[in-house]
């Protein structure tokens, strides 16, 4: 197995503090927003062998296993991350596998460069992810039920959000929630500035369950997203709990550090929170306008030690192992790729040690033993 040296991105809503910390480093005063392990051309993790990507496509059969290069080919099919969250990110949504690829081949085909700022689709392939905290976990997750959706607005007794209060209390669930959606974003950019004034002022005044819209338009004044976020469901996860994001939900995470998992792909539909481009024609297309609460996820044991986060993704598996010094090694020898990610403690994985935020790639089938005192997430193909 490889020893894998991983790039932190500094995304501006990165948290200064909370990757140093977990790694036992000094904070450098910048945000440290993700921790990437993986095969991502963007920032492929590095081992002695060279960078991991080119490690891979130089033998994919005996990196990945022959089930995974057929059923995904030539690629490590998942992306691993440490996710630290300083301010809310974008509220975006990603598409199912079939929205993917036509979105790509229609900009390809219309020559839409790779990295235009309007380009909306980076790949062909879907972008199911989920996110397993590692501290307390705030997050804006799928829609509010529009009737809740309304009393929330109406309760801020701002006359702006009136007629958004009257459709969402008129028409039927999913009529209401793309009529309003559709108006909020396509709104006159001044007047829904002054609206989101208003409406952050109320959310201060208010606090309570408005308290993260407020901070939310803190972060990103005049922002017709502070507005979107209001229709979704506010989420806290405790440590070990977990979401996860299928095709066409909108979500955003507003703070905390965890563990994320993910199809290894670009495509993200923005709805707001951001300076970066919305297309909102092509994001009415993806969004699935589904309303209810988000089912928090908890790892299911088995009689093994593995705690599992059971998803329908196909691309990753997430599960942990929360290892007892003396124990006996359990053995993770599996016929997929595997990275073992170490988030507490100290363990040893084959002949190397882990400590918080160190981590391992494991070839398919390569022998695979761990043991110690402490916590280690591994990552793996589900399929």
């Amino acid at each position: 197995m490889d020893r894998l040296a991983n790039t932190i991105r500094p995304y501006a809503w990165g948290s200064t503090t909370a990757i140093p910390r977990l790694l036992g480093v000094e904070p450098t005063g910048e945000p440290q927003a993700e921790m990437w392990m993986g095969a991502h051309s963007g920032a492929p993790s590095r081992t002695a062998r060279g960078p991991l990507d080119e490690v891979i496509a130089e033998a994919p059969e005996h990196e990945l296993g022959n089930r995974t290069v057929a059923r995904f080919g030539p690629r490590l099919p998942f992306l691993l991350k440490l996710l630290a969250a300083g301010a809310p990110l974008s509220l975006q949504v990603h598409p199912d596998r079939d929205q993917a690829r036509e979105g790509y081949e229609d900009e390809e085909s219309r020559g839409v460069p790779l990295d235009a700022p309007h380009r909306n689709y980076k790949d062909a392939h879907h972008k199911p992810e989920l996110i397993c905290a590692l501290t307390e976990f705030d997050g804006l997750c799928g829609f509010r039920r529009p009737a809740e959706a309304a009393d929330l607005l109406a309760g801020l007794g701002v006359d702006a959000l009136e007629p958004y209060v009257d459709l969402l209390r008129a028409r039927p669930e999913e009529a209401a929630l793309r009529e309003v959606l559709t108006a909020v974003l396509s709104a006159d950019p001044k007047a829904m500035a002054d609206t989101v004034t208003a409406t952050a002022t109320a959310c201060t005044r208010l606090g309570g369950a408005y308290t993260p819209y407020a901070e939310i338009a803190r972060a990103y004044p005049g922002d017709p997203g502070v507005i979107a976020a209001l229709l979704l469901n506010h989420v806290r996860l405790h440590p070990g709990e977990a979401l996860f994001l299928g095709a066409g939900i909108p979500h955003a995470y507003l703070n905390g550090l965890g563990v994320e998992i993910m199809a290894n792909s670009d495509n993200v539909l923005r709805c707001g929170l951001t300076p970066k481009h919305v297309d909102v024609p092509e994001l009415l297309r993806v969004v699935r306008f589904d309303a209810g609460a988000p089912r928090v996820l908890r790892p299911e044991a088995s009689p093994a030690g593995e705690e599992v986060y059971e998803t329908p993704a196909e691309e990753f598996r997430l599960s942990r192992y929360v290892l007892a010094e003396g124990a006996a090694p359990h053995d993770l020898t599996r016929a997929t790729p595997q990275i073992l990610l170490c988030t507490a403690g100290s363990v040893r994985a084959g002949d190397h040690k882990l400590t918080p935020g160190e981590s391992v790639f494991v070839p398919a089938e390569e022998k695979a033993e761990v043991s110690g005192a402490g916590t280690l997430f591994r990552a793996t193909v589900a399929v």
